[in-house]
């Protein structure tokens, strides 16, 4: 199953707007009508209401019914101001809601795609991970934070990743070349992999070695027993690498 099946599993689906079912259902049955037609039909919906108030045992319709009233009262107020026959073609109201709808189905459809991006991304991380080819030469790009966030911590190839991406992070490769991306991305990775980048920067600037050889693999453990901790201690070594003289003096 891939990262978007199980998304998709844990969606709720939508639920039905029943008022715009019943505003709806209106429109199709008030096609064509004059306005004595249309009063008509409102004191029908009229009586049906206040004979639904009345009986206990009518069920919910999730306002289908009020919405229903609402809508003929309009189509009579409509119709006794423009005259004519009720055409739904030609409503500004129908006409602005479709408008609305459609726009926010290319929202919804473009989250989708994204979605599906973001889930394929973290799919192609893992795979990298599961096969021991998710190193330097692997770039990070715009969006991998978000596709890092779909990843369940206990899958056994997220620490892979995690090191990956802190590497990256305090190397300023990939899109972290750019400060705003790296400023960004603070709010994004998990804490451990921030503490982990900032421990990794530090330690490079003191002259320690180029984690090639997994010399500095204790720094992944320290940051996910402690992320506040580790991130203190970055804080610590910048702080003696820059005023070597003042810690000098301490002793």
């Amino acid at each position: 199953m891939t990262m978007y099946d199980r998304q998709r599993r844990g969606v709720p689906r939508t639920p039905f707007d029943y008022a715009k079912i019943g505003r709806s259902s209106v429109r199709r049955r008030a096609r064509g009508m004059t306005s004595g037609e249309a009063a008509a039909a409102l004191e029908d919906a009229a009586l049906r209401a206040h004979l639904d108030r009345r009986d206990e045992s009518v069920f919910d319709d999730g306002g289908r019914r009020e919405a229903e009233f609402a809508e003929w009262r309009r189509v009579v107020q409509l119709l006794a101001a423009a005259g004519g026959v009720y055409d739904p073609d030609a409503d500004p109201v129908v006409q602005e809601e479709l408008a609305e709808d459609r726009c926010r189905e290319e929202a919804e459809q473009q989250h989708r795609q994204e979605q599906r991006q973001l889930a394929d991304r973290a799919d192609e991380l893992l795979a990298l991970a599961e096969a021991g080819r998710l190193d330097r030469s692997v770039p990070t790009r715009t969006g991998d934070e978000a596709a890092r966030a779909l990843l369940d911590d206990y899958d056994y190839r997220v620490p892979a990743v995690d090191d990956w991406l802190a590497h990256a992070l305090a190397t300023h490769s990939g899109h972290y070349a750019d400060p705003d991306t790296r400023t960004a991305a603070a709010a994004l990775l998990p804490a451990p992999v921030r503490a982990r980048a900032a421990l990794l920067a530090a330690l490079a600037r003191t002259g320690a070695p180029a984690d090639d050889g997994g010399e500095l693999e204790f720094v992944g453990r320290l940051a996910q027993a402690d992320p506040d901790a580790t991130a203190a201690l970055a804080a610590w070594l910048d702080t003696a690498t820059a005023h070597p003289d003042c810690h000098a003096h301490r002793k």
